[in-house]
């Protein structure tokens, strides 16, 4: 009687760590972001977000992301500026279609989290710390990094350098 309840047991356990370690499929996305230009903040956004979401807050180390945006879905509100950035001198739409980000390792800092990506934009790779929450099958994140990094609009003296990035993905 004793081993049934212990195969049973395990079987449970089984089944339940199974059933908790399934990819998650995003529902809906909001990739924005914002850049001082002329003095003036620019936002903007892209859609189509394509993604392999494996991840475990309990089980960190087997966790992993991996997006991709297409880069045509930039929408600043002004058709004219978003087909200006689509071009070589910004993001070279052309050559390089999608921006993607890959996951190297994630953290736990009290109720939030720390992901280690390597975000790859016009073929030009580096290494992000992105902050974020992962609550009720929502990842909120926000973070900063240096367009003159990838190559994004040359050396302009009325753009900003810093872009800020916030993320919402809503999983189930």
């Amino acid at each position: 009687m004793k081993s049934k309840f212990l195969i049973l047991t395990y079987i449970f356990l089984f089944i339940n760590v199974c059933i908790s370690q399934t990819p998650l499929k995003v529902v809906s996305s909001n990739i924005l972001f914002k850049i001082k230009n002329a003095g003036l903040t620019v936002e903007g956004k892209f859609t189509n977000l394509e993604a392999e979401i494996n991840f475990f807050p309990t089980n960190l180390k087997a966790s992993t992301i991996n997006a991709s945006i297409d880069v045509n879905t930039i929408n600043t509100g002004i058709k004219s500026r978003d087909n200006h950035l689509k071009k070589g001198e910004y993001f070279d739409v052309a050559k390089f279609p999608k921006i993607m980000i890959t996951s190297s390792f994630f953290g736990k800092k009290g109720n939030a989290y720390n992901g280690y990506f390597k975000l790859t934009i016009k073929g030009i790779t580096k290494d992000v710390t992105i902050p974020f929450t992962f609550e009720n099958g929502v990842f909120k994140g926000e973070f900063t990094i240096d367009r003159r990094d990838f190559n994004v609009g040359g050396n302009s003296m009325i753009m900003g350098d810093k872009v800020l990035i916030q993320v919402e993905l809503n999983t189930q």
